[in-house]
């Protein structure tokens, strides 16, 4: 996962760091500035892509964190920190070009502790990030007695994210906090819900994330595994296939066997189902390219029940 540093000590500025262990991060950064990166990797996160901004001036520093992570692979990338509504939309418009130029990844924002007092207002939030690859958490959290916002708290989420299969889902996964910064009442959980906010819960025994939702109400499990899909076979057909077959029938065949081929590995761990992968009947393959019409139904997890008691 990915994430910029605005605090790291003595370590060279405008410059990338992979840390796997909070050790590694306290000797580059800093221990008293290592709390992002503590909360990713408690969360999950297998590393951290760390950036440390250069930049002084603020609107500057965020132009050139997304320009930084533009040519960095991760799935996962999040602020240490809440930022302004205008560096959320620029963000937001960041992701959403990214997508579309075949870089899938999410995004986790938070907010403010005065913000997390009013679901209403965190929902707002949602309203406005509304998208496939974002995700808006509206609760801060308690940890070891110390009360962290949204905002400050979202790269523990990013991290579970990014920590966990695409073939699992976080709803109902318990997060390493005390209480969190406001406990809603059901009608609260259910209307922020209704609007694909990311909430904590305490559960009367421990805090847990109540569903794994993006802001466009969308389970994240089923939007990761349609970015692993996006990005896994682009770079395989790069790799194995580009420049090494015909487009011809039996090399366009070989494709389609090849691509099938992912898509049922990924059917065996549960990921989807009812795979189908033929030439796209709308755009003729010819010449150097190939148009594939990909089709697959994701498979859900178990995440309501309801029960009726009779008597």
């Amino acid at each position: 996962m990915a994430l910029p540093l605005f605090q790291y000590g003595s370590a060279e500025a405008g410059k990338f760091f992979t840390i796997e262990k909070e050790s590694e991060a306290a000797k580059l950064f800093g221990l008293d500035r290592v709390g992002p990166i503590r909360f990713a990797l408690q969360g999950g996160a297998k590393e951290v892509l760390a950036y440390t901004v250069s930049s002084d001036v603020e609107a500057e520093s965020f132009e050139e964190i997304r320009e930084a992570f533009e040519s960095r692979s991760f799935n996962v990338f999040v602020f240490p920190e809440e930022i302004s509504a205008e560096e959320r939309a620029n963000t937001k418009a960041w992701v959403v070009r990214n997508r579309q130029e075949g870089k899938h990844f999410l995004a986790v924002f938070g907010g403010s502790n005065a913000d997390d007092q009013d679901p209403a207002i965190g929902n707002e939030r949602t309203t406005q990030l509304a998208d496939d690859y974002i995700v808006n958490l509206i609760t801060g959290a308690h940890v070891n007695g110390s009360p962290y916002s949204s905002g400050k708290y979202a790269p523990y989420i990013a991290g579970l994210i990014a920590g966990t299969g695409i073939n699992k889902s976080i709803t109902y996964a318990p997060v390493q906090a005390t209480d969190v910064g406001k406990r809603l009442k059901n009608s609260e959980i259910a209307a922020a819900l209704q609007k694909g906010s990311l909430l904590l819960v305490h559960d009367g025994e421990k805090v847990k994330v109540e569903q794994g939702l993006v802001t466009s109400k969308k389970k994240i499990r089923a939007i990761r595994a349609r970015q692993a899909i996006s990005t896994d076979i682009p770079r395989t057909a790069a790799e194995a296939y580009i420049g090494k077959l015909d487009n011809s029938a039996d090399g366009q065949a070989a494709l389609i066997s090849a691509v099938k081929a992912y898509l049922e590995r990924l059917e065996l761990n549960h990921v989807l189902t009812d795979i189908v992968v033929t030439l796209d009947p709308e755009r003729k393959s010819e010449g150097d390219s190939v148009y594939l019409l990909i089709g697959f139904t994701e498979t859900d997890s178990m995440e309501r029940i309801f029960l009726t008691v009779r008597v």
